[in-house]
């Protein structure tokens, strides 16, 4: 089957894979050649793509996923390869997450804070399966 990750700049991802796992606002899902057509929106979290027992692990920002006719299609506002992600940074994000949700304070913005934090642990998990 293919699978093609695109988000608003560029085709991160265009490749034939054997087995797709990733996470819908729904949970996670697993896609194998000959799954039935699916659409669903996706959440922020890691995609997998496995061809030939090799994994590639991408992050993806939320959007959609549709599967049918042994296509695959991500579309995201932002996504990343693993491999090209900056640890340090992602890291540096996590803390900074961690403490804004951890004042006591009523003027930061929870969901903002909550979706940096989910973003920062997506690029980690990401970078550190490649």
């Amino acid at each position: 089957m293919h699978l093609k990750i695109i988000t608003h700049e560029k085709v991160v991802f265009d490749e034939e894979v054997d087995e797709i796992y990733t996470v819908t606002v729904d949970g996670e899902i697993g896609i194998l050649t000959k799954h039935v057509p699916i659409m669903s929106a996706l959440d922020v979290g890691v995609t997998k793509a496995v061809k030939d027992g090799e994994a590639k692990y991408f992050t993806t920002m939320g959007g959609v996923l549709q599967f049918k006719d042994e296509e695959a299609l991500i579309l995201t506002p932002t996504a990343e390869s693993g491999n090209e992600i900056d640890t340090a940074r992602a890291n540096e994000a996590l803390k900074r997450a961690k403490v804004r949700l951890a004042e006591n304070n009523a003027e930061i913005d929870v969901k903002r804070a909550e979706l940096a934090l989910a973003r920062a642990l997506a690029r980690l998990k990401a970078s550190m399966n490649n």
